[in-house]
């Protein structure tokens, strides 16, 4: 039976936002949601260069010690996200849906599913040609990743997320091994896309109404919930 009236979901673009700021907003956010206090939402932002390390994570996937990276400048954080060893930074544009899936679909792997044709079908607005590797979560342009996923979920919601490259220096992922994948990786940019963040993210949250059914609300104190 169809949907008479499509659920809501909140947007909150951030900005950049450090890797502890966004995890502590994540999990108050979370928790709210649980109580049933606040609608979906959708955190987009850019972090400042961070690696993180999830909770299957193995470090001998980091491919620097800890001394290397601050003096790189780069963070370094253990999550209880799915996944391994990824890095964020400047040029990324990541996702963090606060979803309760018991309002849509109570299958981990269908909402997995649902991120990567988010963005797939975003790249195809720009006419790259993004797909699923079989047995890789993620978004691929040939044998190169182009976008990582690596979520949690607590009673049926969501926290973390994706994280596409756009611009992205792809030089710092030597510091690691990208989800524990010896594979390249690859950003709009380095596939001759000259598309802006905000393009990309207009097209984005387009295809993430569509994909996950929601009406999308504009949170105009987005800002004021990292002061």
């Amino acid at each position: 039976m169809p949907r008479l009236q499509p659920r809501s979901c909140e947007i909150r673009d951030l900005g950049r936002v450090e890797f502890g700021h966004a995890y502590a907003l994540q999990q108050d956010l979370v928790s709210q949601r649980k109580q049933g206090l606040i609608p979906d939402q959708l955190l987009l932002l850019e972090h400042p260069h961070v690696i993180t390390i999830g909770r299957n994570g193995h470090r001998e996937n980091l491919l620097a010690s800890e001394e290397i990276l601050q003096r790189s400048g780069i963070e370094l954080h253990t999550t209880d996200r799915g996944g391994d060893v990824t890095y964020h930074g400047p040029g990324q544009l990541v996702g963090y849906p606060i979803l309760d899936l018991k309002d849509w679909k109570r299958d981990v792997v269908a909402y997995v599913r649902g991120l990567e044709q988010v963005i797939i079908e975003t790249l195809g607005s720009f006419e790259i040609q993004a797909a699923r590797l079989e047995g890789c979560t993620g978004v691929w342009v040939g044998p190169a990743k182009i976008a990582a996923i690596g979520v949690h979920l607590s009673r049926w919601v969501t926290s973390h997320g994706f994280a596409l490259n756009i611009d992205t220096d792809l030089n710092y992922f030597r510091y690691i091994v990208p989800c524990g994948l010896s594979k390249p990786v690859t950003s709009l940019r380095d596939q001759g896309c000259q598309a802006s963040r905000a393009q990309v993210a207009a097209a984005l949250l387009e295809n993430f109404a569509n994909v996950f059914e929601f009406e999308l609300v504009q949170n105009a104190c987005a800002m004021e919930t990292i002061a």
